[in-house]
């Protein structure tokens, strides 16, 4: 027999962007629980809106599983006194266990207890069940309230708790568990009785509030879509705002408002933030693509008073737009190059000068990692003076007002001011990727200001000793550094990472010799778990990852080509097989002092065979290494198994003589210096 179960806490308005995480956590805690008191169950499901996280489980046992154990005592002979009675340390052991002396049971020299438990009634174990699921949950930001010592995301007003048709009671400090919740805020009843788990959703529902928030995001877009549909547009959804908006409303209704259309000769940017990232709104194009003056936005309430909650949202958005207008018009009365020296005004970081001082080091830093790729002169001038405009939009109104818009105004006011459309695209692309899954610079000029200006901030921040720890890295580094070594990765350069680095240490008067070795192996490392997230990511194996990373990873782009080299030759019986013959080498290649060989010392045919083969393969191999034929070299060490397995089967190397001894050593050396300049192989888990 089995009853579903229901928990919901209710609580004040719980911030959107926490929603997801909480309900995932619910869901898995309940999972966790669940099972570690042996209570077996169905589908387990967590829904919620802003005043409520629920839970709900299906088919759950109402008795609790049996459990039989075999428990580990103390040895034989300690466990029993010379004439078999039992010691004290048995009797001990035996009502600890809870079962009688005389039930111990002897095997392999140690007494076990033999414990059959009973399964409890469920409906015992729910009470402290649900109560361990709301104070096992946890936040990025939780709060007190009243002179309660719980802490929650928002204080908890009401708890549901039912096991069937059933109240589970429990209590929280300042609550008790019922069978009543609430219904919406302005349209529901406050106070909705639940009779049963299989009611919850209808009895909600009732009350004008929609709880499964899948189903109130599918009904939002499509409100959305066919409303912009019906004024003649298209209507922009961003999943990002989509899934905010799922958590800010109970029981949702679209809405279409209009601006004038005077506001569209601002950059649509301009436009688009002051609507999505203030106002929730959702931008309405036409079929040109272009702006239409309307918007559509989504209230928590039905279609009464429409109008009045549509001109509401009218006015609001026009203030926004207003303030847009008025400091795009004065910005455009200064040409973005003449906002720079402004910049000496704002502090870049403690000790490291102003914005100024940044700017001059992003001129130099771009301009010399795109001498190390050989870029072209014009695209170096390009870079140059994108870089010394890159941050006068900082001191812009636009962006002081919104600063979302920074990068994208400056693309705008450089294009206005004159400026070469490289040079503007450049301005906003070194900004990229500003967030995961955001595009990446696509022109030369715009990677290597992004390059340098991640690099800046890195080693800068890096020199103040503020490497992040754990979850905390207030200066969104780690974002900064994938960021970079996607950039690396999508425009395939090759360039020293400690290079790069080297250049901004210069740059920011950092000359102990000391402090920079450190500074650049904290770097390397940084950046050696960004890449490896990347290839786990891209759901390579962990030892393949492991082994082309010890290989080195001061080149992320050529670290990626062997990497992705690795997952498709590494799984080959070739390449198995080759691993086990390498791994042979490189142990005994430990043992080597030198890697200078000496053909005259040769005495077996297997010697000179292997010696061919490994001259043969590096010269091969330096080949496809100036050409990163990472693939080709893999298939070139896989086909050195032959001979490796040959001259182990008909030479021993570790002999009495010296000189042929070590003159062996010296090859196997070689062999394994050759394969190691791909990947360590020796971390390759042969399956």
């Amino acid at each position: 027999m089995t009853k579903d179960v229901l928990l919901e806490i209710g609580t004040e308005e719980i911030p959107a962007k926490f929603m997801p995480a909480a309900l995932a956590q619910l869901e898995n805690t309940t999972k966790a629980k669940l099972t570690e008191l042996r209570i077996s169950y169905g589908a387990v499901r967590a829904v919620g809106t802003p005043r409520r996280l629920a839970v709900i489980v299906k088919e759950v046992a109402v008795t609790q599983a049996d459990k039989h154990s075999e428990n580990k005592g103390p040895s034989i002979k300690i466990a029993f006194g010379q004439d078999g009675t039992p010691t004290k340390a048995a009797l001990g052991f035996a009502r600890g266990q809870g079962v009688d002396p005389a039930a111990l049971v002897v095997k392999d020299e140690y007494v076990y207890a033999i414990v059959q438990e009973k399964g409890r009634p469920v409906a015992e174990l729910l009470p402290g069940l649900l109560a361990d699921i709301v104070t096992s949950l946890s936040f990025p930001k939780s709060m007190h309230w009243g002179d309660l010592d719980m802490r929650f995301v928002r204080p908890i007003r009401w708890l549901v708790a039912l096991f069937g048709n059933e109240v589970v009671p429990f209590s929280l400090p300042g609550v008790t568990s019922g069978k009543v919740t609430r219904g919406h805020r302005f349209l529901g009843q406050a106070e909705v009785t639940v009779n049963s788990v299989a009611d919850y959703i209808a009895c909600l529902s009732e009350n004008f509030v929609m709880v499964d928030q899948d189903v109130r995001r599918q009904i939002i877009k499509e409100q959305v879509e066919n409303l912009a549909i019906s004024r003649g547009g298209t209507a922009t959804i961003d999943q990002e705002l989509l899934e905010e908006v799922v958590y800010l409303v109970e029981y949702p209704t679209a809405l279409c408002g209009d601006f004038e259309a005077k506001y569209l000769s601002l950059p649509p940017e301009a436009i688009i933030t002051p609507m999505r990232e203030h106002q929730r709104y959702f931008p309405v194009t036409g079929k040109d693509g272009k702006l239409l003056p309307m918007f559509i936005t989504v209230r928590n309430g039905g279609s009464e008073h429409i109008d009045i909650v549509r001109h509401g949202n009218e006015r609001v958005l026009k203030a926004r737009l207003a303030d847009a207008r008025f400091f795009f018009e004065e910005d455009r009365k200064l040409p973005l190059a003449e906002r720079v020296e402004k910049l000496k005004t704002i502090v870049f970081q403690e000790g490291l000068g102003t914005l100024y001082d940044k700017v001059l080091r992003l001129e130099r830093l771009a301009t010399g990692c795109g001498q190390i790729l050989g870029v072209s002169q014009d695209e170096l001038t390009i870079a140059k003076r994108g870089a010394q405009l890159s941050k006068a939009d900082l001191v812009t109104g636009m962006v002081c007002e919104f600063t979302e818009l920074q990068g994208i105004m400056g693309r705008e006011y450089a294009k206005l001011s004159g400026e070469r459309p490289e040079v503007a695209e450049a301005v906003f692309e070194h900004y990229l990727p500003r967030f995961a899954g955001d595009g990446l610079p696509q022109t030369t000029a715009g990677r290597l200001i992004s390059i340098a200006d991640k690099m800046d901030n890195i080693v800068a921040t890096f020199s103040r000793g503020l490497i992040p720890t754990g979850s905390q890295d207030p200066y969104a580094l780690r974002r900064q550094a994938l960021g970079m070594v996607n950039i690396l990765i999508d425009a395939k350069y090759h360039v020293s990472l400690s290079a790069i680095a080297a250049q901004a240490m210069d740059l920011l008067g950092i000359t102990d010799n000391e402090r920079r070795t450190k500074l650049v192996t904290d770097i390397q490392e940084f950046f050696r778990l960004r890449i490896k997230n990347i290839l786990t990511e891209e759901n390579l194996r962990y030892d393949m990852i492991d082994a082309v990373l010890a290989a080195g990873s001061d080149d992320i782009y050529d670290t990626w080509l062997r990497a992705n080299a690795m997952a498709v030759e590494g799984g080959t019986v070739a390449m198995q097989k080759a691993v086990q013959a390498l791994v042979r080498v490189g142990n005994l290649a430990k043992n080597a002092t030198s890697e200078a060989i000496d053909v005259s010392l040769f005495t077996a045919d297997a010697e000179h065979a292997l010696y061919k083969a490994y001259i043969d393969a590096h010269t091969v191999i330096a080949n496809y290494h100036a050409e990163k034929n990472y693939q080709g070299i893999l298939t070139v060490l896989a086909a050195m198994a032959a001979p490796i397995d040959a001259f182990f089967g008909a030479v021993m190397v570790m002999v009495e003589d010296a000189k042929v001894k070590n003159n062996r050593l010296a090859l196997l050396k070689s062999i394994a210096t050759l394969a190691a300049q791909t990947a360590d192989l020796t971390k390759i888990v042969v399956m």
